[in-house]
């Protein structure tokens, strides 16, 4: 599922269903190694992170788009200007076209971690390949040319349990990614102008670190129940 991009929406996905079978399936045709695949999280208890397998490289959120989450995005994105944005090493790409926020967490979980994702010739590595010395608005704008992630990303959301909505349904939902990188732990968001650094982090808490983060996605809104969790993960 997706929200609607802030700036210059010129194109509209049919939305990608939070399912970790399809995003797989997503990261595989496009070129990631099978020894990748995505999986469910089923709660932040540490029982039920210990479930989870390991190693976890990003773990992605989905969550319901409401006047509470957005003035929680707005916070986080003041914080980060106080401190002063220094992100310049992630990778970071705006989202300008509209539902593709799914894929665009999928890529920003890849593109975060070729250090141990080594990416086969594909798509994938196509896009980053092209994009990797472009700005995060230069990126955006070269997705919406990216016709291979972008057939890709229309065959996939196909796929799914639920019913598939239509082009220009508004959807509620959006996703985002976490990852760790040089010590600190990154929320990557295609709303978002920069990535968003939620403080220390390390390869061996990475997962407990970003269930901390969120954790406080859930308490903007304590009766929402409409989040999800899903860990980039070594296939068992």
């Amino acid at each position: 599922m997706a929200g609607d991009p802030e700036g210059m929406t010129q194109v509209t996905w049919v939305p990608l269903e939070s399912n970790p079978e399809v995003m797989t399936k997503f990261l595989h045709k496009t070129g990631v190694p099978t020894k990748w695949e995505l999986t469910d999280v089923y709660g932040l208890d540490p029982e039920l992170l210990a479930m989870v397998p390991k190693p976890v490289i990003a773990l992605i959120l989905l969550y319901p788009i409401s006047p509470k989450s957005e003035s929680y995005k707005a916070e986080l994105e003041e914080k980060e200007k106080a401190k002063g944005v220094t992100n310049g090493k992630v990778y970071h790409l705006a989202q300008y076209v509209s539902n593709a926020c799914g894929t665009i967490a999928l890529i920003h979980s890849v593109a975060n971690k070729l250090d141990q994702i080594k990416l086969e010739d594909g798509e994938m590595k196509k896009f980053l390949d092209e994009t990797k010395d472009m700005t995060s608005e230069e990126r955006g704008a070269a997705l919406i040319k990216a016709e291979g992630i972008g057939d890709t990303h229309k065959d996939l959301a196909q796929e799914g349990q639920t019913e598939v909505p239509g082009e220009n349904v508004k959807v509620y939902h959006h996703f985002v990614a976490l990852i760790e990188r040089d010590g600190c732990i990154y929320e990557l968001d295609g709303r978002k102008p920069f990535p968003i650094n939620h403080g220390p982090s390390s390869p061996e808490t990475f997962l407990e670190d970003a269930a901390k983060v969120c954790k406080e996605y859930m308490q903007q809104d304590p009766d929402e129940v409409g989040f999800t969790m899903i860990a980039l993960a070594v296939k068992e």
